[in-house]
């Protein structure tokens, strides 16, 4: 049996190139004492693999060059040597980016395929909604009544926060987004009170326009103009968390920051970033919150699914452009 997986040939300088990559067949692997096999279902995306591309050091090591990469992936057991999990399961792990993998099972999290899709392990029940979760509320201490605003908010990670900030009782929640479809699709069915097209015209300008009485929380995906805008729209008290910066990570030189920080002064206002992974112990929490607005429909979700493991690089550099709405998965 062949197991086909996705190696990095070389470190990308600016936008990933194709021939930084290779498609590389090789044997299915054979589980071990306290292993699982897994053949993956769906793998996940992010824009977080971008940094682990490079050699710079970071919170997490960098992806190693001519050996696969890593990432979320969710798929059925085929052949198991641990205990507590058995063949037919369904385990969530961190071995994406091929098509089998052997996994220990202590970093193999069973999930329940009849309670949710499995897809959704990767996205609005996984990393992505727990990232939102525990962004707005821990981190951005979010509390009823506060303005919100959202950049990348058609996103996996953006859609999320913003619904979760209407139904916890926020005044009102501001989105940006990259398309004027984007725009409508966030009004119209996730329930933000406003939106723009970050494309049609300066941030700050479009910010004032949709909360002319300023915000109080801003959850940072992207960046650059988006951060100085937020700043300049700050409350008194504000609170900035910062997810990402999609914005500035093909960049060859350093970005500059925003011109408006003093502004944080009069404001008392507070910039703060953040990882998932400090976060776990919401997890259960968060399930117990977010999966009955998700099985009710409260909390919309949606989803990018590209087809077959030899477009996975294709559905990763589409994260980067911002092709997805929702979270992009790749389906096997």
């Amino acid at each position: 049996m062949i197991n086909r997986e996705w190696h990095l040939l070389s470190r990308p300088e600016g936008w990933p190139k194709p021939e930084d990559f290779a498609l590389v067949e090789a044997e299915v692997p054979t589980p071990g004492e306290g292993q699982v096999l897994v053949r993956n279902k769906y793998l996940s995306v992010d824009p977080y693999m971008r940094g682990r591309m490079s050699a710079a050091k970071s919170y997490v090591a960098p992806f190693e060059l001519g050996k696969v990469m890593q990432g979320g992936a969710v798929g059925e057991v085929v052949a198991s040597e641990a205990e507590g999990i058995a063949v037919g399961d369904h385990v969530l792990h961190f071995f994406g980016w091929r098509e089998y993998a052997a996994v220990d099972a202590k970093n193999a999290v069973k999930v329940d395929a009849d309670a949710a899709p499995l897809s959704t392990y990767l996205g609005v029940l996984g990393m992505t909604g727990l990232t939102a979760y525990a962004g707005l509320l821990r981190t951005a201490a979010f509390k009823e009544g506060d303005s919100v605003f959202v950049s990348g908010a058609a996103g996996a990670v953006g859609s999320q926060v913003g619904q979760i900030a209407r139904l916890k009782g926020a005044s009102r929640v501001i989105g940006s987004a990259g398309s004027d479809e984007k725009v409508k699709l966030l009004v119209e069915e996730y329930g933000f009170d406003a939106a723009f097209n970050y494309k049609n015209g300066p941030v700050s300008e479009q910010l004032r326009e949709a909360a002319p009485d300023g915000v109080d929380v801003y959850f940072d995906n992207v960046g650059g103009d988006h951060l100085e805008a937020a700043i300049g729209s700050l409350n008194r008290d504000g609170r900035i968390a910062v997810c990402g910066m999609i914005s500035v990570y093909n960049n060859t030189e350093p970005a500059p920051g925003p011109k408006n920080l003093a502004r944080l002064i009069q404001t008392r206002g507070r910039i703060e970033g953040f990882l998932v992974g400090d976060h776990y112990d919401l997890q259960p929490q968060f399930v117990q919150e977010v999966g009955p607005w998700v099985a009710s429909g409260e909390l919309k979700y949606r989803e990018t699914v590209v087809e077959g493991i030899e477009n996975n690089l294709e559905a990763f550099l589409g994260v980067l452009r911002g092709d997805n709405t929702g979270k992009m998965i790749v389906k096997l």
